[in-house]
């Protein structure tokens, strides 16, 4: 049987190397001359014809030359570990990792056999568990493997427990990692801890959580990205593809505000004891800080909706899960309102419905083709809704004082996962 990979030309690099981590270098692949977001149909229909004899063309040669430019490789497949000598310096150290592409830019902590050590002491899983097969170039993530990026990062070996639960709940094909990492979309993992081990560790829930200042967040998020660039592959302008990127691609992290909240915590509402302690991913797509004074629920529910209703929206295109971060003082008015989180999430989804009039006429078009079966025909009259239901609504609290409250959309084609952390 023949194979070949049919990709535009921003997008070769991506696939051969991912051809290549799937054990299939010389795999060949047609290429669409990008970008043809901007073609006419004209224009379209004859690359079109192009690439269907191109495809005919590679399917009769059969398997081309090995991949030329492969990025550096992942992870082994098999999850055994790899000992590299590197500089002792520490500046030579950071220049070795740019040089071997394993750098998120930032400062890096040498992950000597002793660290490594430390940092196994605090799980009593396997060295060489395999915990998941990081997309999009399916290393093999193994206990050790994100131990050592976690010591990169800078983590306190108290950390690895929460991180090997993150990995874990990316590894779920509703989490589609595989998209999230190769998109030309800006969407990263942002990771929400409940539970016991949130106060224990010093997650921040509470002023500026999102922020810079709390050691666990940054390198526990900053860990997770690590773990995906290393072990999965995704090194900017490889396979990971996205046009701008987002900042939240260096660390995204914080806890649930439980104290401050007048709702179950997340982990409870998703079916687990409010004694045990999580970790929740959500494919995030960025930010966007609601200043509402609003003293009425219905008001305050009014203005989030409506922030919530842009046409540029993936989760609008996808049928996805947006996600609302409520600060306290606006879960304060929702509570006086007599809004349970579910009377929110509903109300939330019913006015942040959005006029298809509202989408670009081609985006209008892609929201018909792929919501059709839930929407049906869509005209400009149409109200088309985030996710398909109220429960697609994600709602934690979190932050400190203030009338502030945020906006987290996402991928769209994800959905959020969570994963209990394994006692130390």
């Amino acid at each position: 049987m023949a194979a070949l990979t049919i990709c535009s030309t921003s997008f070769v690099g991506l696939g051969r190397t991912q051809a290549s981590a799937l054990g299939h270098p010389g795999l060949p692949i047609a290429v669409i001359p990008h970008p043809f977001g901007l073609r006419t149909r004209d224009e379209v229909r004859k690359i079109a014809e192009q690439c269907v004899e191109d495809i005919v063309r590679r399917v009769r040669e059969g398997a081309g030359p090995a991949a030329e430019n492969v990025a550096k490789a992942a992870a082994p497949a098999d999850g055994r570990p790899m000992r590299v000598e590197a500089p002792a310096d520490l500046e030579e150290f950071n220049r070795f990792c740019r040089a071997c592409g394993w750098s998120d830019g930032l400062p890096l902590v040498p992950p000597t056999v002793e660290r490594v050590e430390t940092m196994l002491r605090h799980t009593r899983r396997a060295r060489d568990e395999v915990i998941a097969t990081v997309a999009p170039g399916f290393g093999a993530a193994t206990v050790e493997h994100i131990a050592a990026n976690a010591v990169m990062a800078g983590c306190e070996p108290a950390y690895l427990p929460v991180l090997i639960a993150a990995v874990d709940a990316l590894g779920d094909p509703a989490f589609n990692l595989q998209g999230i990492q190769a998109t030309t979309n800006p969407a990263t993992p942002w990771i929400i801890v409940n539970g016991p081990i949130a106060q224990d560790l010093g997650i921040n829930a509470g002023l500026n959580c999102l922020g810079q200042g709390t050691w666990a967040n940054a390198t526990i998020g900053r860990a997770l990205r690590l773990v995906l660039q290393n072990v999965g592959g995704a090194r900017p302008g490889e396979m990971d593809r996205a046009t701008h990127g987002q900042p939240g691609k260096f660390t995204f992290c914080c806890a649930e505000n439980e104290a401050e909240s007048p709702w179950e915590p997340l982990h409870v509402e998703r079916g687990f004891a409010r004694d045990r302690s999580t970790v929740t991913v959500v494919g995030a797509s960025g930010t966007l800080n609601m200043n509402s004074h609003a003293k009425e629920a219905d008001d305050l529910l009014r203005v989030i909706a409506d922030t919530m209703a842009y046409p540029l929206s993936n989760d609008y295109y996808f049928g996805g899960e947006p996600w609302i971060i409520v600060s306290p003082e606006h879960a304060e008015v929702l509570k006086r309102g007599g809004f349970s989180k579910a009377d929110v999430k509903r109300r939330l989804w019913q006015q942040s419905r959005l006029a298809a009039s509202r989408f670009a006429a081609r985006d209008r078009a892609r929201v018909q083709h792929i919501r059709r079966a839930e929407l049906g025909e869509i005209n400009s009259d149409t109200l088309v809704p985030a996710s398909p239901g109220s429960d697609g609504v994600g709602i934690v609290v979190a932050g400190g004082p203030g009338t502030h409250s945020v906006y987290v959309p996402t991928f769209g084609v994800t959905r959020a996962v969570t994963r209990a952390v394994s006692a130390y």
